[in-house]
């Protein structure tokens, strides 16, 4: 069994890094007003928010580990779409 100091350690080191990259892709969004950053900024912060949600769940709910998962493993989910969707956004428009 992984110990959950563990787990905790790696969860807050992936809401800090999260947490930055997600705030200079809104930086770089401001500055360039191009949608693509936009939605690669968001697709950041729902991952970040999946980590958190998770961590959340699995300390303080009185939840499975097993559920836990399934949650950050959606939030990853919809945030690799919206990064997906940045990498082909129309820029013409």
């Amino acid at each position: 069994m992984t110990h959950p100091y563990a787990i905790a350690a790696l969860k807050t080191v992936t809401l800090a890094l999260g947490l930055v990259i997600t705030y200079y892709s809104v930086q770089a969004y401001r500055r360039t007003d191009a949608e693509p950053l936009a939605a690669l900024a968001l697709g950041f912060g729902i991952i970040t928010m999946g980590a958190f949600t998770a961590g959340i769940l699995d300390w303080f709910a009185p939840v499975s580990r097993d559920l836990a998962l399934v949650v950050e493993s959606a939030f990853t989910a919809l945030g690799f779409a919206a990064i997906f969707y940045a990498l082909f956004v129309d820029r013409s428009g």
